[in-house]
C-alpha cells in the first residue's frame, strides 16, 4: 500500500506541474501541496507525525542539497561578488535573525530567547526557489550574488539554530568558550570540507580505470565521509559538505559533467522528497491558530529585517538601490527553515507544533507572495536582460579522462555575417576538428568540401587554450 501511495504522490506532482507550468508556481510549493493533500487533515491517506524521523531524513537531504549548491558555484561567478555574498551568507543571516527577533519581541511580547529561536530558524534563503523563478534573464552580477548567497547561507542558519537551542534547553556556557565553540563550528567545518574536497579531487583523478558508475558511488561516499569527519571533530558537518562541493566543483575532474549531473539530480530528488515529507507532517487545521504570528513573522523578515541586512552588507559595493531592492525581495524562505523547525519538535520543545506551524505558514507566504511577484518586480525595476545569442560557448566532454579539450559551439548569426566558405579553407589551428554542423533542422557530418554558411552552428573539438584562435579563424571568412 505504501508503494502505491508514494507512486501516486510522485505521479500527482508531475501532473500538477504540467497543469500549472504556465503560472510560475515554485516546484517546492507544489510538492508541499501534494504532501498536504495526501496527509492527515485532507484525504487522510497517510498519517504522519514523526518529527524525529523527519529531522533525520531532512539532514540527509540537506547534505545532497548543500553539496550540489557548492558544486555548482564557479570561481568566475564567485570572484566579482565574493565580499557581498560572503557578508550576506554570514553577517547578513545573523543581522536578519536579530532584527527579526527584536521585531517579534516588540509586536508579540515573546521572550527574546523564544523570538530569537524563531528568527534564526527562518534566517536563510532558498536557492532552488529563487532560481526556479527568475531564470537566466536577470543581470549577471545580481544573479550571481543571489545564487551564491542562497547556496551558502544555509550553514550559518543551521549552526545558529543549533547554538540557540543549546541555550533554550538550559545549557550554560562561558561567553569566551561559547564564542570559541561557535568559531570552531563555523571555520572548522569549512577547513575540513576544503581539505576533504581537495583529497577527493586528487583521488578521482587517480581512478580513471574504474567503471563510470563507481564515480557516483565515490561521490556519495565523499559526501557522507565529509559529514562524518566533521561530526567526529565536533564541527559543522553541513558546512563541511558545502565547502567540499565548492572545492570539487572548481577542480578539473574526470567525468565532471556526469558527476555534476548526478549531484544536481540528488539535490532535485532530495528537495522534492523533503517538501512532500514536510507537507505530510503539517496539519493544516492547526495553521488557523498561528496565522497572525505567521503573517507577522513574514512581514518582519521580508519588509524590515532582510532589506536592512542587504543594504548594510552591500553598502560598500557598486550595486544600485534598485538592485539592492531586488536582492532584498528575492530572499525567499524555503526548505531549510522548515527543516530546522523540526529540531525543536524532535527535542520535545514544541509539543503543540506551534513553532513549526508558524515557520511553515511564514515560509508558505514567502514562496507564494515573494515568488509570485519577483518576475514583475524584475521588470518594473528594469533589471530584466535580453538574452543575446553568443558567438561561441563551451561544452565539457563527457569523459573519465582528464583532458584539455572542449567541444565549442559556434553560431554564425545570419544578421551579422554573409558569404560562405569551405571547411578546407578555414585554416583552423592544428589539432582542431569540426565534428558536426547543424543547419536549420538538419545535421551535417562535414568534410573538407562542406560549405559553411551564415545561420550554421559549428561544433568544434579544440583545446581550451585555442578558443580565441578557432573563433578568429572561422569568423574572419565571413
Amino acid at each position: 500500500m505504501i508503494f502505491l501511495l508514494v507512486g501516486g504522490m510522485l505521479l500527482g506532482l508531475v501532473l500538477i506541474i504540467f497543469v500549472f507550468r504556465r503560472l510560475n508556481i515554485p516546484l517546492i510549493l507544489l510538492a508541499l501541496l501534494v504532501g498536504i493533500l495526501f496527509g492527515s487533515d485532507v484525504t487522510g491517506l497517510i498519517y504522519f507525525d514523526d518529527a524525529i524521523l523527519t529531522r533525520d531524513i531532512a539532514t540527509v537531504a540537506l547534505l545532497f542539497i548543500l553539496f550540489a549548491g557548492g558544486f555548482g558555484i564557479k570561481e568566475e561567478e564567485f570572484r566579482p561578488v565574493a565580499i557581498p555574498a560572503g557578508l550576506l551568507a554570514t553577517i547578513g543571516v545573523w543581522l536578519t535573525a536579530f532584527l527579526t527577533a527584536f521585531g517579534l519581541v516588540f509586536l508579540t511580547k515573546k521572550s527574546f530567547l523564544e523570538a530569537l529561536l524563531l528568527s534564526v530558524i527562518i534566517s536563510s534563503t532558498d536557492a532552488a526557489a529563487v532560481f526556479s523563478l527568475f531564470g537566466t534573464s536577470l543581470r549577471h552580477k545580481v544573479a550571481s550574488l543571489i545564487k551564491i548567497e542562497s547556496a551558502s547561507n544555509d550553514p550559518a542558519a543551521i549552526i545558529s539554530t543549533l547554538f540557540v537551542l543549546q541555550f533554550f534547553m538550559g545549557a550554560t556556557f562561558a561567553l569566551h568558550s561559547s564564542f570559541l565553540r561557535f568559531l570552531w563550528l563555523l571555520f572548522g567545518g569549512a577547513v575540513i570540507g576544503l581539505i576533504i574536497g581537495k583529497l577527493a579531487a586528487m583521488g578521482l583523478r587517480k581512478l580513471t580505470e574504474i567503471d563510470i558508475g563507481y564515480f557516483s558511488v565515490f561521490l556519495l561516499g565523499v559526501i557522507f565521509f565529509c559529514f562524518g569527519v566533521a561530526e567526529v571533530f565536533k564541527s559543522s558537518g553541513i558546512l563541511a559538505v558545502f565547502f567540499c562541493g565548492l572545492v570539487m566543483g572548481n577542480e578539473k575532474l574526470p567525468y565532471k559533467h556526469g558527476l555534476g549531473s548526478f549531484a544536481e539530480t540528488l539535490s532535485f530528488l532530495a528537495n522534492i522528497s523533503l517538501f512532500i515529507l514536510l507537507g505530510l507532517l503539517v496539519f493544516p487545521k492547526q495553521l488557523l491558530g498561528v496565522w497572525r504570528e505567521g503573517i507577522g513573522l513574514f512581514l518582519i523578515v521580508s519588509l524590515v529585517a532582510r532589506p536592512l541586512a542587504v543594504f548594510l552588507c552591500t553598502s560598500g559595493s557598486k550595486f544600485s538601490w534598485k538592485e539592492k531592492l531586488f536582492i532584498s525581495w528575492s530572499g525567499i524562505r524555503g526548505a531549510v527553515p522548515i527543516v530546522l523547525a523540526t529540531y525543536p519538535l524532535a527535542m520535545g520543545l514544541d509539543p503543540h507544533h506551534r513553532l513549526f506551524n508558524t515557520i511553515f505558514f511564514a515560509v508558505t507566504l514567502s514562496v507564494t507572495i515573494q515568488g509570485g511577484t519577483l518576475p514583475l518586480l524584475k521588470k518594473l525595476l528594469g533589471l530584466k536582460m535580453k538574452q543575446k545569442r553568443k558567438h561561441t560557448s563551451s561544452m565539457q566532454l563527457v569523459t573519465i579522462h582528464n583532458t584539455t579539450y572542449e567541444l565549442l559551439e559556434i553560431h554564425l548569426d545570419e544578421t551579422l555575417y554573409e558569404g560562405e566558405c569551405k571547411v578546407a579553407d578555414l585554416q583552423l589551428p592544428q589539432g582542431v576538428t569540426i565534428t558536426m554542423i547543424t543547419r536549420k533542422d538538419g545535421v551535417i557530418a562535414p568534410s573538407g568540401q562542406t560549405v559553411v554558411r551564415p545561420g550554421d552552428t559549428l561544433f568544434v573539438l579544440a583545446e581550451d587554450s585555442k578558443k580565441g584562435e578557432v573563433l578568429h579563424a572561422i569568423l574572419s571568412h565571413f
